[in-house]
């Protein structure tokens, strides 16, 4: 009897230990992540703000943990190619992306042959921060407040142009969100980025432009354009004297620059929680004061949060984009 009750002791012990096993975080999930670097894909040249908050990210993780993460500037086609790559690489938390508007709601939409879905290929892990439009004009045009500008434009037809940062941008499509909400007609002027189109709307070859607040606020300061609305819904710390679009009878004209902590879709919840709370511990109080005064909010929430996010600004740019009659190239 001893025998058979120290066997079923043994079996009872190993049925348990085989479903603790089973339970248990596979290898190179929670237990042992981080052991290796970190790569942390920014799809923008150095110098941007992407490139400012990923290095961020990496910088304060690496402090607050044992961990090593590094940044890498990938890229070309708008952040498609960094999209592309993060999307297929494994699903081990060792390979992580900044997508922002363009990688995530925006280039599905008007790119025939896309490579990656922004839904399906990514796990989100923390909505990082935006940075809204604000309506910029040469400070020739005669207009104080955005009814003034509307009606300037109608006045003046064939007259008005915006400028943006290229087919697709938010500058772009915040120009359409306007004329569908003002009635008034504009000729839109892509440029190659932000740069050449904000010198040639100072220098008066366009009218006007949606740019984010941290790339405008010094030339507005500086007298070199007039600010008439931010695209937010409250109005910004850095420009506290521009009403918000809400403020000048726009409310639906909203939006701006985001970005986002994606990993490739499949890696382990315990990662993704392992990373969106260290995400969020960077962005400490010093910091976020520091990059508030730039024109910057943050998220910095869960990951079902940047997914509904995702959802929502899909839905937005995807109204925009049907009723202009955009088309995918």
């Amino acid at each position: 009897m001893k025998t058979r009750f120290r066997g079923l002791r043994f079996a009872t012990a190993l049925a348990a230990a085989v479903l603790l096993v089973a339970a248990s975080p596979r290898p190179g999930a929670a237990q042992d992540y981080p052991n290796r670097v970190i790569k942390l894909v920014v799809p923008t040249p150095p110098g941007g703000m992407a490139d400012l908050l990923g290095r961020v990210i990496a910088q304060k993780i690496s402090e607050n943990t044992k961990a090593t993460v590094i940044v890498e500037n990938k890229t070309g086609a708008a952040g498609l190619i960094a999209a592309d790559m993060v999307a297929h690489s494994p699903p081990d938390g060792y390979t992580l992306f900044l997508g922002y508007h363009s990688t995530q709601s925006i280039l599905h939409l008007i790119t025939a042959k896309m490579t990656y879905d922004p839904v399906k290929d990514f796990a989100p892990i923390t909505y990082v921060a935006i940075a809204p439009n604000v309506l910029i004009v040469n400070p020739s045009i005669p207009a104080k407040t955005v009814p003034e500008l509307v009606a300037w434009a109608k006045a003046n037809p064939g007259k008005a142009s915006y400028a943006s940062q290229g087919k697709g941008t938010t500058g772009h499509l915040g120009g359409e969100m306007l004329k569908q909400a003002t009635g008034i007609e504009m000729t839109h002027v892509p440029y190659r980025g932000g740069a050449p189109a904000l010198q040639d709307l100072i220098g008066g070859q366009v009218t006007m432009m949606f740019d984010i607040v941290p790339l405008a606020r010094e030339h507005i300061a500086s007298g070199k354009v007039k600010a008439l609305a931010v695209t937010a819904p409250e109005r910004v710390a850095a420009l506290p004297d521009v009403p918000t679009t809400k403020e000048a009878g726009l409310p639906e004209v909203q939006g701006g620059a985001w970005w986002g902590l994606f990993a490739p879709a499949g890696t382990p919840k315990p990662i993704i929680d392992w990373l969106n709370a260290e995400t969020r511990k960077a962005f400490d109080s010093e910091v976020r004061a520091r990059l508030t005064e730039q024109g910057l909010s943050f998220g910095l929430g869960t990951p079902e949060e940047l997914a509904e996010h995702v959802k929502k600004e899909t839905e937005r740019w995807g109204a925009v984009i049907e009723k202009a009659g955009i088309k995918p190239e």
